[in-house]
This record gives C-alpha cells, structure tokens and sequence, in this order.
C-alpha cells in the first residue's frame, strides 16, 4: 500500500496550515492538520498534525491530525492508570456548563506584551510509538504575531519573521488579536454563539449544519494561546448548545503522562473503514482548562498532542 499517496489525496481539499505554527523545522516533520477540515485557517494558533510516519500533532492546551486509512496503526484510547474522576452518564452539556462556572472563578495572569513570548512544550500523540519520530516539541510565538519559533529535539531554535496583525498575512491573527475577541465575549452560550455568527471570522461552509460551523468557530477559538478565563468560560457555555458531544465515563491517558477528561466531538465517517471520526479535547480535571487534543478514529488515537509546559517569557529560545 503507497500511504503516502493515500494520506496527499485524502488532503487535497484542504486548506493550507497555519505557517505561524508550521516554521521550517517542523515543517519537515509534519503535514497536514484537521482530517477534512471544514474552515478556513482563521485564528489558528498551533495545528494538531501528524508525522508521516505510517502515514502526530499541539496545543498549550492543544492539537488535531491528520487520518490514515487501515488497520492496525493507531494506539488504543486507555484509561488512565489510577483514575480519580469519573463522569459515567454526565452529558457533554452538563459537564461543560460545570466546567464553565469552575474557569470562570479562576483568576488571570498578567496578560504579555506585546513584545514578549508565549513558550510551549508539547509531546506528539504517535500513531505507533515503536516508529514515532516527534516526542516532544518546543515552540514559541511572540504575542504581537511578528515572528515565530520552533525547536525540535537538539536541532538549533528556527524563528521566522511574520507580520499576523491587521491581516498582515491572511486570515491568520496574531496570540493578541485573539485575546481581545475572546475577552469581549459575552458570559452567556446564546449571546456568545450570536456573536459569533454576527462576526463570521471563519466563512460558513455551505451545506453544513449552523451547528457544525458553530464549532469550527468555537474550536479554533480553544486553542488560543493566552486563554482569559472568562473568554473560556463563554466557549463552553456555547459549545454545552451544540448537539454531537460526548463525555467519556473515566479519564484518559495524555501523550504527556498525563490524565485527562476527554470531551469528543463526532466530526465525519472515515472513508476508509466506514467508522466515525472525532475530535477528542483533553480536558484538565482540576483545572477544567484544555491541555490536548487529539483525532481518534475507530477506538485508536490518530495524532495529536497534549501540553508539557506552557509560560510567558522575554525571548524566543528561553523556557521561563
């Protein structure tokens, strides 16, 4: 089987990944993002992609991948070792709500300037950790959106120059862009989906559901990189509204080695092996704050990945 092909055919339609999460380094290591991808690359902060490997993704908080066709790749969906919580029976719309009222009391830090970095370090979800080439990932972004930065295992920190602010580049906006439509958000789901609508940053696709395009809003909007507690708060609260949810009955394990909630997201059929595809956010349970996601198709975890560490610093290159 020549998976490669299959794997640039299943691609072909869509859309071009985000170069401000995508820098050269990374570049030669991953591919495409979101397996058929429904919007544009508006506000995307770091795409969830997948090693060709067999042919996996971030976040700080997130990532989704790319599908491959056939058996056999892929790790198993496993609980966590020890798991403390468990949401057996608790709807998607009961737990967000929950998880909501719990973000939205927790306190800001200072939000960066405009000349500083947000640092991440994420670690790939493989689709087989036998072949894996990722593990983990640093990557940097300056909050202004003027350049960004990527380092993968020893090779020397890559920055490349960007100008995301005022449509500088595109429909792609900058980490201080994002922060202030997510802060203006309304508190409640009914007028943050309104807003959402009215401002249409993402172009509905036709023939898809307001719901479905309702969530292709909300998700890019999850993984941006400075989150105000509020702004989160308000995206679960409109995503509760949303039917296709999911909440798995016990936590699950994260690339890394981490616990996690898992809230999914039914996304298309694979069509390959007939079975359904979804978007799995990983869903901190102290925090109730995203750290990962990952695309899992057939009980098997595609791609993806789950925060390490995240922090605010003065310089690309720095760890805080």
């Amino acid at each position: 089987m020549d998976e490669m092909t299959e794997v640039r055919e299943l691609r072909a339609h869509a859309p071009v990944p985000d170069r401000a999460r995508l820098a050269p380094g990374r570049a030669r290591l991953t591919e495409a993002a979101r397996a058929g991808e429904l919007r544009r690359a508006l506000w995307r902060r770091r795409e969830f992609v997948i090693v060709a490997v067999v042919a996996a993704v971030t976040a700080v908080a997130v990532t989704a991948t790319l599908l491959v066709g056939g058996k056999g790749t892929g790790r198993e969906v496993r609980p966590a070792a020890t798991p403390g919580v468990r949401f057996k029976g608790v709807s998607a719309a009961e737990f967000l709500r929950q998880a909501a009222d719990a973000v939205e009391a927790q306190p800001d830090g200072a939000v960066p300037t405009a000349k500083q970095w947000i640092y991440t370090k994420s670690a790939q979800e493989p689709l087989d950790k036998s072949r894996s080439l990722l593990g983990e990932q640093e990557s940097w972004i300056r909050y202004d959106g003027s350049a960004s930065a990527s380092r993968m295992g020893d090779e020397p920190l890559d920055i490349t120059k960007m100008h995301l602010e005022n449509g500088g580049e595109g429909d792609d906006r900058s980490p201080r862009e994002m922060y202030r439509v997510l802060v203006a958000l309304p508190a409640d789901g009914e007028g943050t989906l309104k807003a959402l609508r009215e401002q249409n940053a993402i172009a509905d696709s036709k023939g898809v559901s307001q719901a479905k395009n309702d969530y292709v809003e909300i998700s890019v909007l999850l993984s941006a990189d400075v989150m105000p507690a509020k702004g989160l708060a308000s995206l679960y609260r409109a995503l509760a509204l949303l039917p296709g949810g999911k909440v798995t009955g016990h936590l699950v394990e994260t690339a890394a080695g981490g616990r996690a909630i898992a809230l999914d997201y039914g996304r298309e059929e694979n069509p390959k092996t007939g079975e359904s595809m979804h978007d799995q956010w990983l869903i901190d349970p102290k925090t109730y704050r995203i750290v990962g996601m990952r695309l899992v198709d057939g009980g098997k975890v595609r791609g993806g990945n789950s925060v390490v560490t995240t922090a605010v610093v003065d310089r690309a290159g720095d760890r805080g």
